[in-house]
């Protein structure tokens, strides 16, 4: 069975309710959360043995984060207890025509004031097959970006897989470096990138295009020149999302590979309650198929739309839906009837 870190910041997220402005809320829903920590919970929820690696604040609310962790059934023995703080963010649920807003607090929180060393990652990465990153962590600090990068290089020296959700923010970036100076040196190492063309052209440092998705020719120019940046990288993914409002989505997805390109149908989520961590379950599903089916490439994009898809009806950032619900997605059944 393949075993899976993945490397980030677990946040206290913190939600108006009955899709209140933050200038309205007398109360905040609590929750836990946070890219990569996402992406382990979907992993383990389809029976991956999936480590999430971070540093938490040896303190109450800290403790309370660890609680969650080892809840959702995420492997917990890396985790370093320092700094001072766990960052925060602020979640405005927008609906209808009225988008979400996030409020972030989270400097100097203890992800991004690790110092160098403070994971041994060859040992981390014993008897591992797979690790996990995302943009967000070398957003966060200069020091989170070294670390990252030392966690990346030994993973590639181990022969581990390595992928990346580019998860792009521009209000994460503050330390005085820029994305496309920070991000080639690490996204050479990957062999799965998620993100959608303009970002990872962004983050390479190549000119800003606009792509046309539904022009496949067009998509494989593209696509190739981030493979070309890019030698170790197997499989792009992109999410497609077409926002008809806060409240109606259309998600659809499109993978390349081998120079060929992969689409899954549209889905029509009509109820979203929560678009946060969405992208984080695509991840997920995309990884739990390129780890279980990987000799079937259409069959991966599919359960990554499907899986993106169900989030959007969950509440909280990670995603709680179970392989039968997705596989009803993947084989056409968009139902949602009662199970009885």
């Amino acid at each position: 069975m393949s075993k899976v870190v993945t490397f980030g910041e677990i946040m206290l997220r913190l939600s108006t309710e009955s899709n209140q402005r933050f200038s309205q809320a007398k109360t905040f829903s609590a929750n836990y959360g946070g890219g990569e920590f996402n992406v382990a919970v979907s992993l383990a929820n389809y029976g991956i043995e999936a480590e999430f690696v971070t540093r938490i604040p040896d303190n109450e609310i800290g403790h309370a984060a660890l609680q969650e962790i080892r809840k959702m059934n995420v492997g917990m023995s890396n985790i370093q207890l320092g700094g001072d703080r766990l960052g925060i963010y602020f979640l405005e649920t927008g609906v209808g025509n009225r988008g979400s807003n996030v409020v972030y607090d989270r400097s100097n929180s203890a992800i991004a004031t690790i110092e160098e060393n403070t994971f041994d990652w060859a040992k981390i990465f014993e008897k591992k097959d797979w690790f996990h990153w995302s943009g967000i962590t070398p957003a966060l600090s200069e020091k989170a970006a070294k670390e990252c990068l030392k966690a990346i290089k030994t993973a590639h020296q181990l022969g581990l897989k390595i992928s990346c959700d580019l998860n792009y923010r521009s209000k994460l970036w503050k330390y005085g470096k820029e994305p496309f100076e920070v991000m080639p040196q690490m996204l050479k190492y990957c062999n799965v990138i998620l993100g959608d063309i303009d970002t990872a052209f962004f983050m390479l440092g190549i000119d800003k295009v606009n792509p046309d998705y539904e022009n496949d020719e067009q998509l494989k120019k593209y696509y190739s020149n981030i493979t070309d940046l890019c030698p170790n990288l197997e499989t792009i993914a992109t999410t497609l999302r077409y926002s008809i409002n806060a409240s109606h989505q259309k998600i659809g997805g499109v993978l390349f590979n081998n120079n060929k390109i992969y689409e899954a149908p549209i889905t029509d989520v009509t109820n979203v309650v929560d678009r946060v961590g969405t992208g984080d379950a695509f991840m997920g599903g995309l990884l739990y198929s390129l780890i279980k089916t990987s000799d079937n490439l259409q069959r991966s994009i599919e359960f990554a739309v499907a899986a993106c898809s169900l989030k959007h009806t969950i509440v909280g950032d990670y995603n709680l839906a179970t392989l039968a619900e997705i596989e009803k997605i993947v084989n056409g059944d968009n139902s949602g009837k009662v199970s009885r």
